[in-house]
């Protein structure tokens, strides 16, 4: 049986490689740890960065952009953020290379007064200018948003999941209040989860994050979790209530109506191009990538059959018609995206290559289909039957009235499909440590899903117990999910009553 990938996904950590690999998506840069995001993949990017950018703008909030470059005393203000990022910071401590007994290497004399840090993250910075911006509370909220690049030194990388240089988007807001920054905060955790359900059609748990998982210096921290096919979690974004630590140390107050002066309230909120990583574990198959219609750089893919024969001009003619019918349609909002292959390869190559790329139609014509005036097609979320590659045909007007409800149905079955495997792989009912070590029994290549199991919601010492114990089988806590019972068993870890359930797994 021929298959577009030389790997299966019984060995998911090389079948992932080699769709990120064979669909060119990226690629390895000289710089370790550091990615070559390829046109595919950044195309992926682009169409996944256009759709949150206009529910980010929807939702009240403006674009801007900040310096790469952070005063490493800005993030030495916050004591425990400085202490979550130490070991990933990379710092510019020179701002000039000399030759110095023939080899190039930084000049003494051009030491910066005072390091640099390369931005892991920008509330710090973001911070100072909020001090600027806000003088009284007519200023409030603020409301920010920025698309860019974060550095944070990673020492097992893999591409899309884990780099030392990613893209993203960070929030940053201001509020008056802390019931008011609290409601921004769930907010912003909803339009993630909504945006991973309805663009990327992977379903995702919104919860809570326990205290050892905190972003550095937050109040709260919540989270989407996604489930992918290995059974492992990956963190598709997070929510911060910061509370008022940022605005403390960086002093942002502003003077409220009475005439007082107050700490503001801040958020932070990101997702990065780890989606990317998402999208591919958890709608790929073993001829590679699937791609969401809604995010596809190309929806629809038209390969002519070409033989360097007389009738390629008619094929040719007739795949044009058909491109430019697609052209003038729209689908999910936007002009529907069709592209016409006219390389010059085998047209079977040119069908495998945009299987393992994922592009949700493939389209085939040959002289037989322009003589008949059919369109034969492919679907890539069901591309076989058995071992055998499934096509359908139909007349060319009427494939072009029906596109737009094909691209609908194959986002809405990719998404049916992921939700099924989340919802029949989260276990509940297990009582106590023997039960957990039971389920997570096995390599860590086995396939587990998730625990739903009760808990105390310990602290300090305590967790820290509680995460030593967990780290011995690889697993961690992913969050608190926010549909909670009203009732509680006792707590797995601790004994003592239960007043949350939490989903443990194994995770990216």
């Amino acid at each position: 049986m021929q298959r577009a990938l030389s790997v299966t996904r019984e060995r998911f950590a090389d079948w992932y490689q080699a769709v990120v690999r064979d669909a060119d998506m990226a690629e390895s840069s000289p710089v370790r740890g550091a990615m070559v995001i390829k046109p595919w993949g950044y195309g992926v990017w682009e169409q996944l960065q256009q759709e949150l950018d206009r529910r980010i703008k929807a939702s009240g909030h403006e674009n801007c952009y900040f310096p790469l470059f952070i005063p490493l005393s800005f993030i030495a203000k916050e004591a425990e953020h400085v202490e979550g990022f130490a070991k990933e910071m990379a710092v510019v401590t020179h701002h000039r290379l000399k030759n110095i007994d023939g080899k190039l290497q930084p000049d003494p004399a051009a030491k910066l007064e005072e390091p640099l840090v390369v931005r892991p993250t920008s509330e710090t910075i973001i911070g100072d200018a909020f001090s600027r911006w806000v003088k009284s509370h007519r200023d409030l909220p603020l409301l920010i948003n920025q698309w860019a690049n974060v550095v944070r030194w990673e020492m097992r990388p893999r591409l899309f999941l884990r780099t030392t240089e990613f893209l993203w988007q960070e929030g940053h807001t201001a509020h008056a209040s802390e019931a008011e920054a609290r409601e921004e905060t769930m907010a912003c955790l909803e339009m993630y989860r909504a945006f991973a359900e309805e663009v990327l059609a992977m379903p995702v748990i919104a919860g809570e994050k326990p205290e050892n998982e905190r972003f550095p210096g937050a109040v709260g921290t919540w989270s989407i979790e996604a489930m992918m096919q290995d059974g492992k979690a990956l963190q598709a974004g997070t929510s911060h209530f910061l509370g008022t630590h940022f605005a403390e140390a960086q002093n942002i107050r502003f003077q409220n109506d009475a005439g007082g002066m107050e700490l503001c309230h801040t958020t932070s909120w990101g997702v990065s191009t780890r989606l990317i990583g998402g999208v591919i574990m958890t709608h790929g198959d073993d001829d590679g990538l699937r791609l969401p219609p809604a995010i596809a750089p190309r929806q629809v893919v038209v390969v002519p059959m070409l033989r360097d024969k007389p009738e390629d001009a008619e094929v040719l003619a007739f795949c044009q018609k058909l491109v430019s019918s697609l052209a003038a349609l729209t689908a999910f909002g936007q002009p529907l995206r069709v592209l016409l292959d006219t390389k010059k390869i085998k047209s079977a190559e040119k069908r495998w290559n945009w299987v393992r790329r994922g592009a949700p139609v493939i389209v085939e014509i040959g002289p037989r289909d322009t003589a008949s005036g059919a369109v034969t097609y492919m679907r890539r979320d069901s591309l076989r039957d058995g071992d055998k590659v499934k096509s359908s045909a139909m007349p060319l007007e009427e494939f072009v009235g029906f596109a737009p409800s094909l691209l609908a149905d194959i986002q809405a079955t990719l998404h049916a499909e992921a939700r099924a495997r989340l919802a029949g792989n989260i276990k509940a009912g297990v009582t106590d440590w023997a039960g957990v070590e039971s389920y997570f029994a096995g390599g860590d290549d086995d396939f587990k899903g998730w625990l739903r199991v009760a808990w105390s919601k310990p602290s300090g010492t305590e967790l820290d117990a509680v995460d030593t114990k967990l780290k011995a089988l690889k697993l961690t806590i992913r969050n608190a999910p926010m549909d909670q019972p009203t009732s509680f068993a006792a707590c797995l870890f601790t004994g003592k009553p239960g007043v949350q359930e939490i989903l443990i797994g194994r995770a990216y």
